[in-house]
């Protein structure tokens, strides 16, 4: 059977959840790796880094580090030493200074991943794709499904899919280094009330087909959002419905998206 990975999880024992409870869930739903994601507002990753060592072999690490201290970069470098492939940013974040995308030069040149977050039309905006022209062998993760999911961005709970903003982000394709994470369905479904069953979403909008038709499944990889997940449909049914619900072109499509792209971008040590 195909490794199942998913690519964004929370842990902390002082926020969210511990990871022992992370790897819990995962046993239950059959998800044998996961790359624990930094939640905002957190600079201090050394619980992150010392999982991977308690547990090898079952997770890898995005981080974060403080983009408006000039010594970001550094602090990059010394996580990478660390283990860490992967930094979080903002769409919007730039350094002050001489260079601007300073930080995010710094993760093209040491191969680290720079996994990012955003609102749809902030991925769709001309900054973002001037961004990716620039650091061409820096390898962008677009985070939630562009922004679409958590109902099209953070903070954010308009119900209608700006599709025209979600399409200019799906173009993003066209650069070979720019990757997606697509989520369960909770995040761009509305729980439908009165609640149904053993399906609770009816209508689910061709937003995940979209992506998989502009990245294919080697450049898409499923992410769970644990644990605010609990408050939508749940950890194993975030991974069960879009796995069984979502036509893929074929087999090896479907086992890229969940686990075969996230192994070729970061190492479970």
């Amino acid at each position: 059977m195909a490794v199942v990975i998913d690519t964004h999880c929370h842990a902390s024992p002082y926020w969210f959840e511990p990871v022992e409870i992370l790897l819990d869930e995962m046993d239950r739903a059959g998800v044998d790796k996961a790359v624990l994601t930094q939640f905002f507002g957190v600079f201090d990753n050394s619980y992150l880094v010392e999982s991977v060592r308690r547990f090898p072999g079952r997770f890898a690490v995005i981080a974060i580090v403080d983009h408006t201290q000039p010594d970001a970069p550094e602090r990059v470098a010394e996580l990478h030493e660390q283990g860490v492939d992967g930094l979080r940013f903002n769409c919007a974040w730039r350094a002050d200074g001489d260079d601007p995308l300073a930080l995010w030069r710094q993760c093209a040149e040491l191969g680290v991943v720079a996994s990012v977050m955003g609102t749809v039309e902030q991925y769709a905006a001309p900054e973002f794709e001037s961004l990716i022209q620039a650091l061409p062998n820096l390898t962008v993760v677009m985070e939630h499904l562009a922004g679409v999911g958590a109902y099209f961005g953070p903070g954010r709970a308009d119900k209608d899919i700006p599709m025209d903003a979600y399409r200019q982000a799906l173009a993003l394709a066209k650069y070979p280094n720019v990757y997606m994470k697509i989520p369960g369905l909770g995040e761009f479904c509305p729980r439908p009330m009165p609640f149904r069953q053993p399906i609770p979403f009816e209508n689910v909008p061709p937003l995940i087909e979209l992506a998989v038709e502009a990245f294919g499944g080697a450049r898409l990889m499923w992410g769970s959002d644990f644990p605010p997940v609990a408050n939508r449909e749940g950890y194993r049914n975030a991974l069960r419905l879009p796995m069984d619900l979502i036509e893929y072109p074929d087999a090896d499509a479907k086992t890229m998206v969940f686990g075969g792209t996230a192994a070729n971008l970061w190492e479970f040590r």
